[in-house]
């Protein structure tokens, strides 16, 4: 079914000119039963195994796929919870076990199970969708960090169990089963869109939903919005109470802003720290600030590229940025510094933490000379469109600040939809950006930014020492040992700066007072399903 938009705008309404979606007037109990979130970004794709999604697509396969399991979830102040990677509960798998000391793990799936089109959930789609998983390039680098990494491990024993065999225990299994890789698509459906070229049916996928979640995708207009509507025979958890939502791009943060106090939407994210601080001031909404110690900011080199090859020269860099300006100018000091450590040794095993640069531009332009640019050099630097509440003002700041050492930096505003790609492709050579680690573990954090040839290796870096002391760290079960190992990483990650960090962000939100049961999720996405509204 296939409707342009959910909600009709009208100005009696007192709605956002120009932005289609809106709840009407008639009715309290629609919007009782609605929601309408504002986002900087937007989705750019339906197939939580696809390559260069954006980060606005991990909320579209949270609510429209299921996983075999779900992360639990943890209260946090002001009545908003977080997620819980060390705890699971079972999602699709209405139950599971392990056997032979984490080797064998074995899911007993819901028998009443459907996918949107109707057809019953069966282990076989489940292994089809795995198979998938750890094929497809993006989400095969990713569960291959909870060592899932082969089709012939996952084993159909009958219609609704499915066994999966590890070649040693591994603690980040489950965790991986739990993200959005993981998720189980409409193997029938998929298949009758997939060629010989392309066996999996990845190009008709990144356009057509293929799921079972709680949340179908009623229409999707690119670039500007996505509408949802509730799938009333979902059985993977409570039905959910809200049974539409509209997801909508506005690029303005002062709109967003703007739209949340008249009322006329309902969560606001990526908003800027001034507008947060201004919202909060109010107290007219709920604002939330949730630390988050697994996501950085950070400005990245290519270091398979001239100049930023040499260390040197990425050093020079990392003495050359506006710290403070940066922290304090874009990001008003929410979060937490990652620059200016006291020395090149650490201390400790945790990470990210502090790097041992601050803006010293005669250490830069020394280092520059070393490394042959006397002179300077000219280069670009990137940011993503989705990301400039931060990304622009951070550019401004960067490029006045090389220019004092005589780099000459053109700036250069990427659209969304495409930076996935160009960072997977290695066509940005200096930019700025920020992710997140799943797990929040020092090795999983190296293992995922600092080696592997995929996307989240922001800096294209090799170093087989740092390679070497991370895989020693992921199986080791001593904890001075592992730290021993961690800290000469950290240590490598200082000396050869492929990336710089700039700061621990905070995960900022502002929401209706009347918006209850927000869940946390690393990607910073809405979760619909245990969303509600309190009574007046």
């Amino acid at each position: 079914m296939q409707r342009r938009h959910l909600f009709q705008a009208g100005a009696a309404a007192g709605l956002l000119g120009g932005l289609p979606g809106m709840l009407p007037t008639a009715g309290a109990q629609a919007r009782k039963d609605a929601l309408r979130v504002l986002a900087e970004g937007a989705p750019n794709s339906r197939d939580p195994h696809g390559e260069g999604v954006s980060r606005e697509s991990l909320g579209v396969f949270t609510n429209v796929y299921d996983r075999l399991i779900a992360f639990e979830r943890q209260p946090l102040p002001g009545g908003i919870f977080r997620y819980d990677y060390s705890r699971f509960r079972g999602e699709l798998a209405e139950r599971f076990e392990s056997t032979e000391g984490g080797r064998v793990l074995t899911f007993h799936l819901r028998r009443d199970a459907t996918f949107h089109e109707g057809r019953p959930v069966t282990a076989a789609d489940v292994k089809w969708s795995l198979d998938r998983a750890v094929s497809l390039p993006a989400s095969k680098r990713q569960l291959a960090t909870g060592s899932l990494t082969n089709p012939a491990q996952f084993v159909v024993v009958d219609p609704h169990t499915l066994r999966i065999t590890l070649p040693r225990a591994d603690r980040y299994t489950l965790p991986n089963l739990a993200l959005t890789f993981a998720s189980i698509l409409d193997a029938e459906l998929v298949r009758r869109h997939a060629t010989e070229q392309d066996p999996w049916g990845a190009q008709w996928v990144r356009n057509n939903a293929a799921g079972g979640g709680a949340y179908q995708i009623e229409s999707w207009t690119p670039g500007q919005q996505v509408v949802y509507t509730r799938f009333d025979a979902w059985k993977s958890g409570p039905l959910p109470a809200l049974r539409r939502a509209v997801f909508q791009t506005v690029p303005s943060p002062a709109t967003r802003a703007a739209a949340l106090q008249r009322g006329d939407a309902d969560v606001a994210l990526q908003l800027p720290p001034r507008e947060i601080d201004a919202l909060a001031e109010r107290k007219t909404l709920q604002v939330h600030s949730v630390p988050v110690t697994n996501a950085f900011r950070f400005v990245a080199f290519n270091t398979r590229t001239k100049p930023f090859d040499d260390v040197r020269v990425r050093q020079a860099i990392a003495y050359a940025l506006p710290y403070t300006s940066l922290f304090r100018g874009a990001s008003l000091g929410h979060g937490q510094p990652l620059f200016g450590a006291a020395s090149a040794t650490p201390s400790r095993s945790t990470f990210p933490q502090p790097y041992p640069y601050e803006t010293q531009l005669q250490k830069a332009r020394e280092l520059l000379a070393q490394a042959g640019h006397p002179e300077g050099f000219e280069t670009r630097f990137s940011f993503n469109v989705g990301d400039a509440t931060i990304g622009e003002p951070a550019a401004l700041l960067i490029q006045e600040s090389l220019a004092r050492i005589g780099v000459r930096v053109t700036i250069d505003k990427v659209a969304g939809a495409q930076w996935g790609t160009l960072q997977t492709e290695r066509r940005l050579p200096f930019y700025i950006d920020s992710s997140s680690a799943w797990f929040n573990d020092p090795d999983y954090f190296f293992r995922i930014f600092f080696q592997g040839d995929w996307r989240w290796n922001f800096g294209a870096y090799d170093n087989p020492e740092l390679n070497a002391l991370v895989e020693a760290a992921r199986w080791e079960s001593d904890k001075a040992r592992y730290d021993t190992a961690i800290r000469r990483a950290i240590a490598i990650a200082f000396r050869d700066v492929p990336l710089v960090p700039l700061w621990l962000p905070s995960f900022d939100i502002a929401l209706q007072p009347d918006v209850a049961g927000f869940t946390y999720y690393i990607h910073g996405q809405v979760d619909f399903r245990p969303l509600a509204r309190t009574a007046a």
